[in-house]
């Protein structure tokens, strides 16, 4: 399986993170291990602040992050633990990743939710105003945080936030957060530009997280059981973790050269053609999977979760010349791929570093 890697939009540049120190929150997390594993690639000074890794295996684990680059095990609901851990690295680069990332988590822990993804954002922005070598902070929401009104058009940077769940709500006020220390505390000259970013649904290999559709369907494909699935005529925008991953990393360059043009708000989503209902992603998994793999629904009661939701992605294309590299069949191929490749035994580390490789080349 080789995927298909579009030959267009525009990629970090190694040579501007070579050497600059950068502080991510969240390292442990499906995400940030890959954050982390492309900073190293680039030759950045790569720290990290964030609870043990959420599940078990974890790429953060597989990949030995831990003795990779500077990794801290603590909670960014502990503004003490943020302040230490912001002096010790004092970053160049900070980029937020830290959060309860969990629609289904956030019903059963909507106090853990909030304390995590709003006042820990606080302590890490508050602890980034005393932190004198900072010149970028990229603060990551979701696609969530807007007010969803199950309309077919996708949502612009500027439509209100909102949320129906505690998870969608919390991430609608963290972009409130984000929004207010902008202005009140990083507008002026001389301080750090900061910026959010709101993503799609992501995924890729190395992720095992509780209720999300590709672990839970590599969970049961692995035990050789048909994969339930909750909501099969729910919309997803659909992508590959390195697509978003690539327009944050291009939005702190030029938050790092040119602040005051992209200090705001920041879509980075798929193509619309990949806007995909479950049903259509689980099918093609299990066909590429093999061995007779197969889904069924789950019909149990369910709490609410969006039927369909799109973001406009054109700003991060016109202004960064951002574009998404891989279409969606791509994406499948690779995230089976991944998962494939370790369960044959390669090594964790390796199998992502290829493709973010093959995946800088635009390789097909």
């Amino acid at each position: 399986m080789t995927g298909t890697v579009m030959p267009n939009g525009g990629m970090p540049d190694p040579a501007f993170w070579s050497g600059k120190r950068v502080l991510v929150t969240g390292h442990t997390g499906f995400k940030g291990a890959w954050m982390s594993l492309w900073l190293l690639r680039m030759g950045a000074r790569v720290s990290g602040l964030a609870l043990d890794p959420p599940t078990e295996p974890s790429l953060f684990a597989l990949a030995g992050l831990d003795r990779r680059m500077d990794s801290r095990i603590g909670d960014i609901r502990d503004p003490e633990a943020v302040s230490a851990a912001m002096r010790a690295a004092g970053p160049e680069i900070l980029i937020h990743m830290a959060a309860q990332p969990l629609v289904r988590l956030s019903y059963d822990e909507p106090m853990e939710t909030f304390a995590t993804n709003v006042m820990g954002t606080i302590h890490v922005l508050e602890a980034a105003r005393r932190s004198a070598n900072l010149r970028s902070i990229v603060v990551v929401t979701s696609d969530k945080c807007y007010e969803n009104r199950e309309w077919p058009w996708p949502y612009r940077e500027t439509e209100p936030m909102g949320g129906h769940d505690p998870y969608s709500a919390s991430k609608g006020c963290t972009e409130l957060v984000a929004s207010a220390w902008r202005r009140s505390y990083f507008s002026r000259p001389g301080t750090a530009a900061l910026a959010s970013v709101r993503a799609g649904n992501v995924i890729g290999g190395g992720d095992w997280a509780g209720d999300r559709l590709i672990p839970d369907c590599v969970r049961a494909l692995s035990d050789g059981r048909p994969v339930a699935v909750r909501n099969p005529h729910a919309i997803r925008p659909w992508q590959h973790v390195l697509e978003p991953l690539s327009g944050y990393l291009m939005l702190a360059e030029r938050l790092h050269t040119d602040p005051a043009a992209h200090a705001e708000g920041w879509n980075f989503g798929p193509a619309d053609g990949d806007a995909r209902p479950v049903s259509w992603v689980v099918s093609r998994v299990v066909e590429r999977w093999g061995d007779g793999a197969s889904w069924v629904l789950d019909g149990g009661d369910h709490p609410h979760e969006a039927s369909y939701l799109r973001v406009d992605s054109s700003k991060s294309r016109m202004r960064l010349g951002w574009e998404p590299r891989l279409d969606l069949s791509g994406c499948l191929d690779w995230t089976v791929e991944w998962f494939r490749r370790r369960q044959a035994g390669e090594d964790a580390a390796e199998i992502t570093l290829d493709q973010i490789a093959r995946y800088e080349a635009g390789d097909r």
